[in-house]
């Protein structure tokens, strides 16, 4: 009786691992703009063309892919190895409950290997899609910063009071 009841909880426990998981957009997670003197259409059609390129840059695989693939993977090891260490430890019995064990811990440990491999993915994905775009002449926004945010270490100290002032340069 106890092996069906630790099947049923290793189910459930792999449902909830499952339920928790977040599905990120099936395109871009950047921001770009349509260029000087695009239109809007022009820029539709060139949005489309360079999701399609950024999905070939990565083989056709989408995020949502990665994250399945990575956590069942994960799950499947951890019931491999949690198997293999029940029977070592008690035999027969063991070893489904080490299975039931090992899955339910490989979820977990698949819930962020799958996250991981999902923002790996996503990026590489953005970096595609925003060459394509600014590739075609759109606008891509990128972080800098102001001059005027600069600190006080970031420039070189005053003269000590009644130093000579440096000669002209010519």
């Amino acid at each position: 009786m106890i092996i069906p009841r630790l099947r049923c909880a290793a189910l459930a426990g792999a449902l909830l691992l499952g339920a928790c998981a977040s599905v990120p957009p099936g395109g871009p997670s950047v921001t770009v703009l349509p260029g000087s003197g695009k239109s809007f259409d022009q820029f539709r059609a060139d949005d489309h063309e360079c999701r399609q390129y950024a999905s070939a840059q990565l083989g056709g695989a989408t995020p949502e892919q990665a994250q399945v693939d990575s956590a069942v993977k994960s799950a499947a090891v951890g019931a491999a190895v949690g198997a293999a260490a029940g029977a070592i430890a008690g035999g027969h019995r063991n070893a489904a409950a080490g299975a039931g064990v090992g899955l339910i811990v490989g979820s977990a440990a698949g819930a962020g290997a799958a996250h991981g491999s999902q923002r790996e993915l996503q990026r590489r994905y953005d970096i595609g899609f925003q060459q394509c775009m600014c590739a075609k002449g759109h606008r891509v926004p990128v972080a800098g910063r102001f001059e005027s945010q600069r600190r006080a270490a970031d420039y070189p100290p005053p003269p000590p009071p009644g130093t000579p002032p440096p000669p002209p340069q010519r």
